[in-house]
């Protein structure tokens, strides 16, 4: 069976907000996280530093401040509080059905910026046949190093991953040797990439330009929200825009469902072409 790949950044696409402000970083003290934020991003700026590297670097500091070193248990929490968006605990299982129905094997993939630890808890952690993200290198179960920092321009190596299936993160040689794109397991023409925010553009056109369909989705309630939606779709960086609902019937699932129904059909004349040939 052909295979077919789903790939979801997380935070605000597949979860409401970011996943450390469900209770890790309140746990800090802090009563508004975006203050948190506002720290990270005067550390980026005073040290010239990456902005995923720095919030690593200033969470795991934080709590050593504390008198409460991060530990790898200290995620299970948080993600188990994750609050997600109508729908996702059931589209997996309503999406895969209908992939199969239509001739595709349907996987999941996760790339995101946010902490591996935390989704690697959410009770969806199961549904996805890699999760991409930041973590932790643990000595006697502290974090004291990023084992892996994942920001918005490196998110594409991952997408080359998935279109190869060298899916081992430390395995760069295979993933940099020639494949014919028609010899590629997971060619491009069968993967969408769903995202909400201007970080993900690198990956949503590289997606779209290679042949895939983009999806920028949004949350109804923010009109920041919405009108990023509608910038990635002005600015040509995804196909479609819409709203962050993955419930039965929801316009979600009707897209996705359209999509896998092009998959078919360019399948199909592409083995008709073959045949001829």
């Amino acid at each position: 069976m052909k295979r077919a790949a789903i790939v979801y950044d997380f935070d605000k696409t597949l979860c409401t907000k970011d996943m450390q402000e469900y209770s890790l970083i309140p746990s800090l003290g802090y009563d508004s996280p975006g203050v948190f934020w506002d720290e990270v991003t005067e550390l980026c700026i005073r040290y010239r530093m990456d902005s995923i590297s720095a919030y690593l670097y200033y969470l795991q500091k934080k709590f050593n401040e504390a008198g409460t070193p991060l530990k790898k248990d200290m995620f299970r929490q948080p993600g188990l509080e994750i609050e997600l968006f109508p729908g996702v605990k059931t589209w997996f299982r309503r999406i895969n059905d209908y992939g199969r129905k239509a001739g595709f094997l349907v996987e999941h993939y996760i790339i995101s910026s946010g902490m591996a630890e935390i989704i690697e808890n959410s009770e969806i952690a199961d549904e996805f046949r890699k999760i991409y993200a930041c973590r932790y290198y643990y000595e006697n179960g502290e974090a004291v190093w990023p084992a892996q920092v994942v920001n918005y321009t490196t998110k594409t190596q991952y997408i080359f991953r998935i279109n190869k299936q060298v899916l081992d993160e430390s395995d760069d040689s295979s993933l940099n040797e020639y494949v014919a794109p028609a010899e590629r397991p997971v060619p491009f023409t069968r993967m969408v990439y769903v995202a909400d925010g201007m970080t993900d553009v690198p990956c949503m056109r590289l997606v779209k330009e290679y042949g895939g369909k983009s999806i920028a989705v949004f949350n109804e309630n923010s009109e920041k929200s919405v009108n990023t939606a509608k910038k990635l779709i002005t600015d040509g960086r995804a196909n479609f825009m819409v709203k962050a609902d993955y419930s039965e019937d929801s316009d979600m699932e009707k897209l996705m469902k359209k999509i896998i129904d092009h998959m078919s059909a360019d399948s199909a004349l592409e083995e008709l072409e073959g045949a001829q040939k």
